[in-house]
């Protein structure tokens, strides 16, 4: 391309320098009619899912740990999902804060067809069918040791005890009418063990959304906050991925792949969208990337500060997520943003 100078174009006031260019890319940013016929990649409500935290009593609850964010009641959690569906956003995550009285070393609690739970399931698909409902499967909020497994008298993650339990978790909320089953865990063959037990009970149409690369990120403390399930003794990180590791995720990917997953996720998302841009290289199934509580509270506290606009680095956060290749962001800004994206 050439970039000779063209003789000075004359007018009245001044001289106007002109370069002999063939290409000039600011002509496809000229005017937001021009940009919108080119933009590559596009953010819409329907691509996000809506974390939600439930708990079992009367009134909703501000969370400390994340502002803006409830623990809500059932009938608060109906009403934030109806509001959130006539925004365009169609499907919902519930996360369970149980209490201290139900936790257990073997978390029973995570299948019990009367808890907290598979109530707020039945609740939803009673008031608001048309949202895709998805439920967390792991027992760190009904463990009394505060891990995704059963731990054992030496401390050690039980792998295959756990995956037991999983199953059993699967399938009370698949009773339940769950739509997708999303197990967060990290244990392996779990998505197998899941798959072969809702098939073999009937339940063929429920989805598995798989945590496939869910690392031990430190950007997980306000969500730990909310439901108050930290670990009551040592770390995650013999089950949870090294965040130093991106080999090893594809290997996750191919197993979930084989196993039976209908969806796959790489958690966090701002900070691992190299993650997300590999799993797009090698996968056709449908891909989400979940937004998690450390990435909601540091723009929340730099938008509050006044250094960031709360709006525009939300929808700029979660374009970043679809850009790198994500199908669908799992997102505690859902709600927030299709109401931004419903006046833009």
């Amino acid at each position: 391309m050439s970039t000779r100078r063209k003789p000075k174009t004359k007018t009245p006031e001044r001289d106007i320098p002109s370069l002999d260019l063939s290409a000039r890319p600011r002509r496809n940013r000229k005017s937001p009619s021009v940009r919108n016929l080119v933009r590559e990649t596009s953010l819409l409500p329907g691509d996000l899912v809506y974390p939600l935290f439930i708990h079992d009593k009367n009134g909703d609850e501000e969370i400390e740990s994340m502002p803006g964010c409830k623990r809500w009641s059932i009938p608060g959690l109906v009403e934030e999902v109806r509001q959130s569906h006539s925004l365009g956003v169609g499907a919902v995550m519930i996360f369970p804060a149980i209490e201290d009285g139900l936790k257990s070393p073997f978390a029973e609690e995570c299948y019990n067809p009367r808890g907290l739970v598979p109530r707020a399931i039945a609740a939803i698909k009673k008031e608001v069918p048309e949202v895709a409902v998805i439920t967390d499967i792991a027992l760190d909020p009904y463990s009394s040791d505060g891990h995704d497994g059963v731990v054992s008298p030496s401390g050690e993650i039980l792998n295959d005890v756990t995956v037991e339990v999983l199953c059993k978790q699967a399938l009370c909320h698949a009773a339940a009418g769950v739509d997708i089953v999303a197990p967060s865990d990290m244990m392996d063959g779990r998505v197998g063990a899941i798959r072969e037990t809702l098939d073999e009970e009937g339940h063929t149409n429920v989805s598995i959304m798989s945590y496939t690369a869910k690392y031990a990120s430190s950007f997980y403390g306000p969500f730990r906050g909310a439901l108050d399930s930290a670990p009551r003794g040592g770390d995650k990180m013999t089950y949870q991925m090294d965040p130093a590791n991106s080999t090893e995720a594809l290997r996750e990917l191919i197993l979930d792949e084989e196993e039976g997953a209908d969806m796959v996720m790489v958690k966090p998302a701002g900070y691992y969208l190299d993650l997300v841009s590999l799993f797009r290289e090698n996968t056709d199934l449908p891909l989400a990337a979940y937004q998690v509580s450390g990435e909601y509270l540091m723009i929340k506290a730099a938008a509050e500060s006044g250094w960031l606009d709360e709006e525009k680095i939300i929808l700029e956060s979660l374009l970043s997520v679809k850009r790198a290749g994500a199908d669908m962001v799992i997102t505690y800004f859902a709600k927030k943003a299709a109401e931004i994206l419903s006046r833009t």
